[in-house]
C-alpha cells in the first residue's frame, strides 16, 4: 500500500493497534511490573492474547504474560512491523504521523525494559559485557525457538529505531533522541554461520528447537532493509538465500511465503520471476485469485498480499533517497508501471521490448535519484 499510494487504507489498522495501546501496556505492568506496550502475536480486537493461544490449560507458576503455545512463546515482532509502516507513511507521503509516536516509543520501551527485566530474573547484570541487551529468550519469527539474539528482532528493533531518529526535529525532543540513540547502541550485533564455507546471516545466536517453516534469516533483508542492492554485505544475504540448508528445505511460493520478496530485494531476477508466477497464477478455483489453503485457509489474503509485494519490489526498490527502477524486472517482461517512492515521489515507466520507452518521474527534481537497473 505504501507503493501503490493507498496511506488512507493503512490508517485502519494503524488505529487498531493505536486504541490498544493502553491495554497493551497495561499487561505489561500488571505482569512484569516494568514499562513498555506489549503486543502478542495473535491478539484480540481488545489488545490481549487471543485466548486460545494464551491457553485456558496451562502449568501452575507459568508466566501469566506468556503465550502457553509452542509456536507463539516469546514472539512479539509483529508490532514493529506496523510501527516501521507507521514510519514509512511520513517518509513516502509526508503525513503527521505525531499520534503514533506514542506506539511506536512504547513498544522499543518494552523490549528494553522486558529484556533487562529478564536478565536481571537470572543473574546479577541486565546487559552482556558489551553492555548490549541479551534478547533471551527471544523467537526467530515462529520457527527458532527460545532463541538467544535473534536476527528478527535485531533486525526490526535497529531499523525501527533508525527510521524514529531519522524523522525530523518536530517529532522528537532532544532528550528523547538521547534515549533513542542509546537504545539502538544496546542493540546487540547480527550472528552469522557458514556453510561450506560461505557466511551466512544465522537466524539468531543459538535456539533450543525449530518449529515453524520460516526463514527470518532473511528478515534483514524484507522487511527491515538493512540488506539489498546497493548495500553492503549483499554477498552474504545471497549466501543465505542459495546455501542456507533451511532457507533451501523451507522455499515454497504457498502462502505467506514471502521468497519471492526476498529473491527480489536480493536483484536475484529469474528467480523473483519464477516464484511470483508461482504465486500470482490462477488459483483453479471459480475465483482465480482464491489462493489457498497454503497454511490457513481459502482465500489466503496473505498469499496474494505476498505475490503483489514481490511484484512491486521487482519493479521499484528505494534505498534512502536513491529509487531503484527494475531492480529485478525481467527484460522480456513489458510494463507500464506507476508506483510510489519516498519523500512524495511518483515514478511512471513503460518498458517494451526490453527498452525504456518512457519515464515520468514527479517532482522532475526527483529524476537523477533513479537508477535504471535494466542497463
Amino acid at each position: 500500500m505504501l507503493k501503490s499510494g493507498d496511506w488512507q487504507l493503512m490508517k485502519p489498522q494503524f488505529d487498531f493497534y493505536l486504541k490498544l495501546l493502553k491495554n497493551a501496556e497495561l499487561r505489561t505492568a500488571v505482569y512484569w511490573q516494568h514499562r513498555g506496550a506489549s503486543f502478542t502475536e495473535q491478539i484480540e480486537n481488545f489488545g490481549l492474547p487471543n485466548s486460545a493461544e494464551y491457553a485456558w490449560k496451562r502449568p501452575a507458576g507459568y508466566d501469566k504474560g506468556m503465550e502457553y503455545n509452542a509456536w507463539l512463546e516469546y514472539e512479539w515482532d509483529t508490532v514493529l512491523e506496523f510501527c516501521l509502516m507507521m514510519l514509512e507513511t511520513e517518509r513516502y507521503a509526508g503525513q503527521d504521523i505525531s499520534p503514533y509516536i506514542p506506539l511506536v516509543e512504547s513498544c522499543l520501551t518494552f523490549f528494553d525494559e522486558h529484556y533487562q527485566y529478564l536478565a536481571k530474573q537470572r543473574g546479577s547484570k541486565a546487559l552482556d559485557a558489551d553492555k548490549k541487551l541479551v534478547l533471551y529468550p527471544g523467537s526467530g519469527a515462529e520457527t527458532y525457538k527460545m532463541a538467544y539474539n535473534s536476527t528478527s528482532t535485531i533486525s526490526a528493533l535497529r531499523t525501527v529505531l533508525t527510521r524514529l531518529l531519522e524523522l525530523p526535529d518536530t517529532y522528537l525532543t532532544a532528550e528523547k533522541r538521547e534515549i533513542w540513540e542509546a537504545m539502538l547502541h544496546r542493540i546487540p550485533p547480527i550472528s552469522f554461520r557458514s556453510f561450506d564455507g560461505r557466511p551466512t546471516i544465522a537466524p539468531a545466536k543459538v535456539w533450543e528447537r525449530i518449529n515453524n517453516v520460516e526463514s527470518p534469516q532473511l528478515y534483514p533483508v524484507f522487511p527491515w532493509g538493512i540488506y539489498g542492492i546497493g548495500k553492503s554485505g549483499l554477498d552474504t544475504a545471497l549466501n543465505t538465500y542459495w546455501f542456507d540448508k533451511d532457507v533451501l528445505k523451507f522455499r515454497s511460493h504457498v502462502g505467506w511465503k514471502q521468497d519471492n520478496i526476498f529473491a527480489a530485494r536480493l536483484g536475484l531476477t529469474d528467480e523473483a520471476a519464477r516464484l511470483t508466477l508461482l504465486k500470482l497464477g490462477n488459483s483453479g478455483r471459480r475465483f482465480p485469485a482464491f489462493w489457498g489453503p497454503g497454511f490457513d485457509w481459502t482465500p489466503d489474503h496473505n498469499w496474494g498480499g505476498a505475490g503483489m509485494i514481490g511484484l512491486q519490489e521487482m519493479l521499484l526498490q528505494a534505498d534512502g533517497k536513491k529509487i531503484y527502477l527494475f531492480p529485478a524486472w525481467p527484460k522480456t517482461w513489458d510494463v507500464h508501471v506507476k508506483l510510489h517512492a519516498p519523500y512524495n515521489t511518483t515514478v511512471e515507466a513503460v518498458l517494451k521490448n526490453g527498452r525504456l520507452e518512457s519515464l515520468n518521474v514527479t517532482p522532475e527534481s526527483r529524476r537523477g535519484d533513479v537508477v535504471n537497473r535494466l542497463q
